[in-house]
């Protein structure tokens, strides 16, 4: 082999091994490259991977939504099936006692005599005699509604318990549920009227077939008028007066004639406290703001000559004979200073003959000043000393509650009943609780009062054993 040839050889050899060298080199850093280019969290492959996931898990949400949601109204007509079909069920359920209350009656008449049967003409000819109709049972004397005299109502040998709740005396169910828990029945029940409305005689008849006296709050507004609205031009005190001595008569003149004769029909005593609070400024009826202004075109000395005027018409018609009437201020702790002087009270009082009970509305109510001790005299105390100095007459709490707002709720109950055992409120004959939940304004601030007895088990219990003590002596029938 010549030199040449063997030169060759060697350098295409080394040539060889040195590219195929380079080549691995050169497809390891490609590999190393897209192996980083593909971990990298900007890799658009990882990218659209990602897009394609979220896609598909988009679809996978929607889908699960799509069959709750199918799920979801499945079962909302699925109800409302069961709805129908108890309605339905309460419906067959009235009619099958509606039955069963005729297939009794008849089963308890005296069957009926059979006709004689017919005698064949060739027989013996016998005497007919004819049959005898059954006498009927005589219908059930209506059951008589008695209740005792107003001279008996007024001064009242133990005291009254009353509550207002949401809808007695037309219902009774809450005031029923509220005496469960008591454990006792009341001896009163506070309701409301107004203007537009006639006498409810259903709600003497219906209080007294329970046994309790029946107390109407009446104000001279529509029934339906809101708290907040001081102004009723409709129903001025001195419309509603007129001018006897001209002989102009009062603008609701026939209305009151009406609603007196309404009373006598029902032969029954009510009590009515009328046109409540007139010492405070928040009632059509009251006649001054406090700072000199009036209230509602009222003028000072209007509220006594409309008291007087209406008494006057129920004693023309014979209603004073059962009607208690019941002439009830606020509480003055948080009246205007111009409001809260005996002698601005004493000049809002119709006078003896025109009132038997002396009422007062108070409240433990959550702006508590910083001398409030929670206690019933610092609640009433003030305002019981200005009654007892215009008048002797019977005093009744005629509208009282508290609020659980601050906690004090119990320890103001107790006191309540402390009072009452003390020989120097002997004159208090009875209080009716407002059990209810309202919102209202207070200074301001839309708030709601839990005012019921029932608002928290401490408060109920403290009210239970503030009237099982026997020195209280409430009127109180207890349930078995």
């Amino acid at each position: 082999m010549s030199r040449s040839d063997t030169s060759w050889w060697a350098s295409s050899t080394t040539s060889a091994r040195r590219t195929a060298i380079g080549a691995t080199g050169i497809g390891l850093a490609l590999l190393a490259v897209c192996y980083f280019v593909w971990i990298s969290p900007s890799n658009p492959v990882g990218q659209v991977r990602e897009g394609i996931a979220a896609v598909v898990q988009n679809e996978a949400t929607t889908t699960m939504k799509a069959e709750r949601n199918r799920l979801l109204s499945k079962t909302v007509a699925l109800q409302s099936r069961v709805d129908k079909s108890n309605a339905k069920v309460s419906v067959l359920t009235a009619q099958l006692k509606t039955a069963n209350e005729k297939l009794a009656a008849v089963e308890a008449a005296p069957a009926p005599v059979p006709a004689p049967k017919a005698v064949p003409k060739a027989a013996t000819p016998v005497v007919k005699t004819p049959a005898k109709t059954p006498a009927k049972a005589p219908a059930a004397a209506p059951v008589a509604i008695t209740a005792p005299t107003k001279a008996e109502i007024v001064n009242p040998a133990s005291r009254y318990l009353g509550l207002y709740t949401a809808q007695a005396p037309f219902n009774w169910a809450t005031y029923d549920e509220v005496t469960v828990k008591l454990g006792n029945q009341p001896s009163m029940v506070g309701y409301f009227g107004g203007f537009d409305e006639g006498f409810r005689a259903n709600a003497v008849t219906k209080s007294w077939e329970k046994g309790k006296l029946p107390m109407l709050t009446w104000e001279s507004r529509p029934i339906g008028s809101p708290n907040s609205q001081v102004n009723e031009p409709d129903y001025e005190l001195p419309d509603m007066i007129g001018d006897p001595a001209a002989g102009v008569a009062g603008k609701y003149d026939d209305y009151l004639h009406q609603y007196a004769k309404d009373i006598v029909a029902t032969g029954l005593p009510l009590a009515i406290r009328f046109n409540h609070e007139m010492n405070g400024v928040w009632y059509p009826w009251s006649e001054t703001t406090g700072q000199g202004d009036s209230i509602n075109g009222n003028n000072k000395g209007d509220y006594v000559k409309m008291w007087q005027h209406v008494h006057d018409i129920f004693e023309q018609e014979g209603a004073n004979d059962l009607v208690v009437w019941t002439w009830a201020p606020n509480i003055i702790n948080n009246l205007p200073a111009a409001n809260k002087s005996v002698d601005f009270l004493k000049a809002m009082y119709p006078g003896d003959e025109y009132v038997d009970w002396m009422g007062v509305s108070g409240y433990l109510r959550p702006a508590y000043k910083p001398d409030n001790n929670f206690t019933f005299d610092y609640t009433f105390g003030a305002t019981l000393d200005q009654l007892r100095e215009i008048s002797d007459k019977p005093i009744i709490l005629a509208e009282i509650g508290a609020s659980e707002v601050g906690g004090k709720k119990p320890q103001w109950i107790t006191s309540v009943f402390d009072a009452l055992a003390q020989p120097e409120n002997a004159d208090i004959i009875g209080l009716s609780w407002f059990n209810l939940s309202v919102t209202s304004y207070v200074e301001g601030e839309l708030m709601t009062n839990d005012w019921r007895l029932e608002s928290r088990p401490e408060s109920l219990a403290a009210f239970k054993a503030g009237i099982a003590r026997p020195e209280v002596d409430f009127s109180l029938v207890p349930i078995p």
